[in-house]
């Protein structure tokens, strides 16, 4: 399955890219990290890598490493705000827990 992103966050990463004035797109990834294993990483690509996979969608390029999309494949990208915070929400099927303060999760 793709990786795909509501029309909120396609527009969001596009001011982003506007912004910056350079970019490809968005890529998506996986770390180590945190109390439940595993963390997103989203940063924005100038240059594809050799091994990534690129998905389209809302008019954005998304970047995924194959390493990645294990844990990706079927994911959805949200933006939203609730009171202070606003940011991007990850709708991944695959999680299986999440840790307490949202940064992590388990597959």
């Amino acid at each position: 399955m793709p990786i795909t992103l509501t029309e909120v966050a396609a527009e969001r990463v596009q001011r982003f890219l506007k912004g910056r004035g350079k970019g490809e797109g968005l890529r998506l990834g996986v770390r180590s990290t945190g109390c439940s294993g595993k963390a997103y990483v989203l940063e924005f690509v100038d240059q594809a890598n050799p091994e990534d996979l690129v998905f389209e969608s809302q008019g954005v390029r998304v970047f995924v490493d194959p390493k990645s999309l294990v844990y990706l494949d079927g994911t959805e990208l949200d933006y939203g705000k609730e009171g202070l915070n606003e940011g991007f929400r990850f709708n991944n099927p695959n999680v299986k827990g999440q840790c307490g303060c949202g940064e992590s999760f388990s597959v």
